[in-house]
């Protein structure tokens, strides 16, 4: 049932034998026997992938609640300690400024979880692609998953004193003809992300010309820092380049809204025990951090 529940979700025979430690031959004949049995086709296969039947599919749902089912009784009757590896994907500076300093004292607490991180900005389906939870920014929009709130950051504005000096610094909005900044292309929406600006209480968005654009969040703030244009960003991100002034603050009376970060995990899916411990973890630290 856990092989069947992976290929399906993973559309890949190699994939899912990979993530249960499996040889492909093991895991194709293990499907195989699993057909002959219940004397039904549950998947269809061709040289790129993998898909359920409609029978198929109906008892790769039952499949979720069964697993789901045996994974708590197995962990009443075991040590209950969580164990398994959870696979996740973060943005890499968030993990380094947040995660990588505390890391240790998660391993410790859990010595029988292991980690694999996968770090970046891009949208990440979680089935498909074997990860069981993300930590993201912005209100997820994602119908098909479970979101919990673990943190608002504050965000500011900045550019770089080069850029400053070249095309002066704007003390309000109105200022901000001639300026440029560097655009950050949205993986969701495929456009540039405007800046926004609270005024009297009310979020304003403002798209600035922008010469060069992104998708990459460490490759925007470098580019702000070589005097591209004004960014927007969690303060986190840039406070060491603000206290030794590489970057400035400009516009602070008229700030970003708060991101909220939430984690996301598939809804299909009762959360393991190891997942949740994890989430559980990334909250607490926010909850102990000035962001």
């Amino acid at each position: 049932m856990r092989l069947l529940v992976r290929v399906i979700e993973r559309r890949s025979f190699s994939a899912a034998a990979a993530d249960l430690g499996l040889p492909r031959s093991t895991a194709t004949e293990a499907i195989k026997q699993l057909e002959t049995r219940l004397g039904i086709r549950l998947l269809e296969r061709t040289t790129r992938h993998v898909a359920p039947t409609p029978e198929g599919k109906a008892y790769y749902e039952r499949c979720l609640s069964i697993l789901a089912d045996m994974e708590d009784a197995e962990g009443v009757f075991r040590d209950a300690q969580p164990r398994g590896r959870v696979r996740i994907d973060v943005n890499r500076e968030m993990f380094r400024t947040f995660m990588l300093p505390r890391l240790p004292e998660f391993l410790e607490a859990y010595p029988l979880i292991d980690l694999h991180i996968g770090q970046g900005d891009r949208l990440v389906d979680l089935v498909r692609e074997g990860v069981d939870c993300v930590i993201r920014s912005g209100e997820p929009d994602d119908s098909g998953m479970i979101v919990r709130r673990v943190a608002t950051i504050r965000e500011v504005t900045c550019a770089s004193p080069a850029y400053l000096k070249k095309y002066g610094t704007p003390k309000t909005l109105k200022d901000l003809d001639g300026h440029s900044m560097v655009g950050f292309v949205s993986s969701r929406t495929g456009e540039v992300m405007p800046l926004e600006f609270v005024v009297d209480g009310k979020p304003q968005r403002i798209v600035l010309p922008s010469r060069i654009t992104v998708n990459n969040s460490d490759t925007m703030a470098d580019l702000a820092r070589l005097g591209y244009g004004l960014v927007q960003a969690p303060y986190y991100r840039f406070r060491d380049d603000i206290a030794k002034g590489i970057l400035r603050e400009v516009l602070p009376r008229n700030p970003p809204t708060p991101t909220p970060y939430s984690a996301l995990y598939p809804q299909n899916r009762q959360i393991a025990p190891r997942v949740r411990v994890f989430i559980d973890w990334v909250a607490g630290l926010f909850a102990k951090t000035e962001l």
